[in-house]
């Protein structure tokens, strides 16, 4: 009766699939062109729709078809590119920063330099800071407190501290990025090795695997997803660290074109140095979860 039941079950499993990719052969064409693509489709209609509508906020567009209506309050809702700027002013000025003037490339060269470092490191130290206090239950108590102490307390308010300690140069930054983007890394890295099935480590053990053998063949893989999420952090937080460094104190640099750019009233070149960043965040983190798909397919299904 059990083989029975499982036949049935895997019958029934195989046959699901099956049913879906019938029923999607049946679909029009059209259909199918945009379920494949739905994703792409969807944020592009939602980028759009913001754009335009930010776009009519400082061209007046809303104010104007809202004035039969509202009256005067209406031109509440035309802002001055002071304020706000435009798409249209953003793309001009982010057109000529990197093509006509290129005044940008030194700043993007500075930034760029300091966040490889930053990130670089705290890669270098976060993960097997994580891997061991996940590993070694005596590591752990000494590291834990230092790591729940850290994640609770805003790395920012170092900022001065670190000013007095190595200056307002590279190192600042280096060492700003570095703080904020260890901590997801090794809270990542120790999770994923408390994470790891116990009885796949036991089986190792008990054919005679060394504790590096067990780390290389069974921790190391399992803790893969763990230690890709916890990059995307990393990612995130470091690009923070590259602004609030540069706004403290740096004569280079996109987070000081900001800082510089925003004293000047100049709002298109902030949101180009904002977007500048976003951008960059945002390609990052696509690698990385083209990366994390990719893992996902070795994982056995659940």
């Amino acid at each position: 009766m059990t083989d029975a039941a499982d036949g049935r079950r895997n019958g029934m499993s195989s046959a699901a699939p099956m049913r879906a990719a019938n029923e999607e052969l049946q679909m029009p064409g059209a259909l199918r062109w945009y379920l494949a693509h739905e994703r792409v489709i969807l944020g592009t209609l939602v980028v759009m729709l913001f754009l335009i509508g930010w776009e009519g906020l400082e061209r007046g567009w809303w104010a104007d078809m809202l004035r039969p209506l509202l009256g005067a309050s209406a031109e509440r809702l035309q802002l001055k590119p002071i304020f706000i700027s435009s798409p249209t002013l953003i793309a001009a000025a982010a057109f000529r920063m990197f093509f006509v003037t290129g005044e940008i490339w030194p700043d993007l060269a500075w930034s760029g330099a300091g966040y490889v470092l930053g990130l670089g490191l705290a890669i270098a130290v976060g993960i097997p800071l994580g891997l061991a206090g996940g590993w070694y239950r005596r590591f752990s108590y000494a590291v834990e407190p230092f790591l729940s102490a850290l994640n609770a307390t805003p790395q920012v308010a170092f900022l001065p501290l670190i000013v007095v300690w190595v200056g307002t140069g590279l190192g600042q930054r280096v060492l700003i990025i570095f703080l904020l983007a260890v901590l997801p890394l090794a809270i990542n890295a120790h999770a994923a090795v408390r994470t790891t099935d116990p009885r796949l480590v036991k089986v190792a053990s008990s054919l005679g695997a060394s504790d590096w053998r067990l780390l290389r063949t069974i921790i190391l893989p399992s803790s893969v997803p763990f230690l890709l999420a916890g990059l995307r952090l990393a990612i995130g937080r470091g690009m923070i660290g590259v602004v609030v460094g540069e706004i403290y104190g740096s004569a280079a640099g996109i987070g000081a074109m900001i800082n510089q750019a925003g004293a000047r009233f100049q709002t298109d070149k902030v949101f180009v140095g904002v977007l500048t960043i976003v951008a960059a965040g945002v390609i990052l983190v696509e690698i990385v979860q083209r990366i994390e798909r990719r893992v996902d397919v070795w994982r056995a299904p659940a």
